[in-house]
């Protein structure tokens, strides 16, 4: 049963509800049910009557908390339900409508064991949870969508090759992939581009199954991944081409220094560098780290996840000898991505459900859905910088235009061929 008090609280909160027309139903533990709307949508159904009175004080990560929690449910479209839950929480007296960052004055100090902890609690949840949503490569990044109406898998094929032409990546060049995932990139580049790779990671699920899927290629000859912590990279210049693909989100604002010099020293004079990372959203650019998420995010998704402005990551670049030739926003991208596999996970939850526990379930449910609409709503961005180590006389191994990264025939890697004035 609900406490005077409680349905007080509700009462109180109906006019300010009904006047911004939610798509919303409230439901209470006994059946009963309030609509804000002739057609609602998502169905919030309030388990814990204590969280009536929260309500005044909602903001999205203390939303979120109380559905991970399980003091309310959430029935409808995630996606919907997030927009709906920014909505609620801007009419609330109290309410907050945007994630809270907060940006600590000590930044976190980004110990290898600490790192690798990280590391491990987001991407050794479970091979067979992740192949669930994620397209048949598992590139977890931002795909590239040439045209708008790719499927998730062609999109994250034009991705892969958009970094490989990028790079200019040519036949028996060595090619270093920090952070390589479940191998996707590595095994593209050196199947379609020729090139010798070294990925390194810091998950052992990933490289399990990356060297399993090197293996069943026949790729042994062309690859190489190790368990490998990026400050433990060589610094002899051995490499020709160094990407970074969702990676530096790890690195943390205190290490960037050290992160990006590690990248300088592992190419050689000439040689080309490409990171692909979110970046933070600010009107202030003197505010150096951000959670991208709100509390909710470093809570339970990305522990140690520190996210820089993209001033930030430019300046600790260029501090470390690089010299960046080129810079591109995939915000909408990572958005379009986000919704895919949002959507998937959504059509396979059952499955989902009996590969993790029930509070992790709800945690990415949650966080995909509500990174779809922070990216859509422009509260954080993934750019792409490519740079380079110039030669000591300034020269760079580079065309004068970029032409020849986007011009190109469909499905071939060669530029377009003019045709005849």
């Amino acid at each position: 049963m609900y406490s005077s008090r409680e349905v007080a609280v509700l009462k109180e909160l109906l006019p300010e509800l009904a006047a911004v027309h939610l798509p919303l139903r409230i439901r209470m533990a006994d059946g009963s049910a309030f609509d804000f709307d002739e057609k609602p949508q998502v169905t919030l159904a309030i388990l814990d009557p204590a969280l009536l009175p929260e309500l005044r004080h909602s903001s999205l990560d203390s939303l979120a908390e109380a559905y991970v929690e399980g003091r309310m449910d959430i029935e409808g479209p995630l996606l919907d339900a997030v927009d709906i839950a920014r909505r609620l929480s801007a009419v609330m007296p109290d309410g907050e409508a945007m994630p809270h960052d907060s940006h600590p004055d000590t930044p976190n100090a980004h110990e290898r064991e600490d790192d690798a902890r990280a590391i491990s609690y987001h991407y050794n949840l479970s091979n067979d949870f992740y192949k669930l949503w994620l397209d048949p490569e598992m590139v977890y990044s931002c795909a590239y969508f040439e045209n708008g109406d790719e499927n998730l898998a062609a999109a994250q094929l034009a991705k892969m090759r958009l970094l490989c032409r990028k790079l200019r990546l040519q036949a028996g060049e060595r090619l270093l992939d920090v952070g390589c995932g479940w191998g996707g990139l590595v095994r593209l580049a050196a199947k379609e581009f020729g090139v010798e790779v070294l990925g390194i990671t810091l998950s052992i699920e990933q490289l399990n199954l990356a060297w399993k899927r090197v293996k069943a290629e026949g790729l042994q000859h062309k690859v190489q991944l190790e368990l490998m912590d990026y400050r433990d990279l060589p610094d002899d210049g051995r490499f020709d081409k160094v990407v970074s693909v969702g990676m530096f989100e790890h690195v943390g604002h205190a290490n960037l220094p050290l992160y990006f010099r590690k990248l300088h020293d592992c190419v050689r004079p000439g040689g080309l560098v490409l990171n692909h990372g979110i970046t933070a959203h600010f009107t202030d650019a003197l505010l150096q780290t951000s959670q991208g998420g709100g509390n909710f995010i470093s809570r339970h998704v990305f522990p140690q996840g520190e996210i820089p402005h993209l001033a930030v990551a430019i300046s600790a670049l260029s501090d470390a000898g690089l010299e960046v030739v080129d810079v591109e926003s995939l915000r909408r991208h990572y958005a379009r991505t986000l919704e895919f596999w949002s959507r998937n996970l959504e059509a396979k939850r059952e499955k989902a459900a009996s590969l993790v526990d029930a509070k992790s379930l709800r945690i990415w449910r949650l966080y995909l859905a509500g990174c779809a609409y922070g990216f859509q709503q422009g509260w954080v961005n993934l750019h792409q910088i490519l740079a380079t180590r110039p030669h000591a006389d300034g020269h760079l191994e580079l065309p004068w235009t970029r032409h020849d990264i986007y011009e190109y025939e469909a499905g071939q890697m060669s530029p377009k061929k003019k045709k005849p004035a």
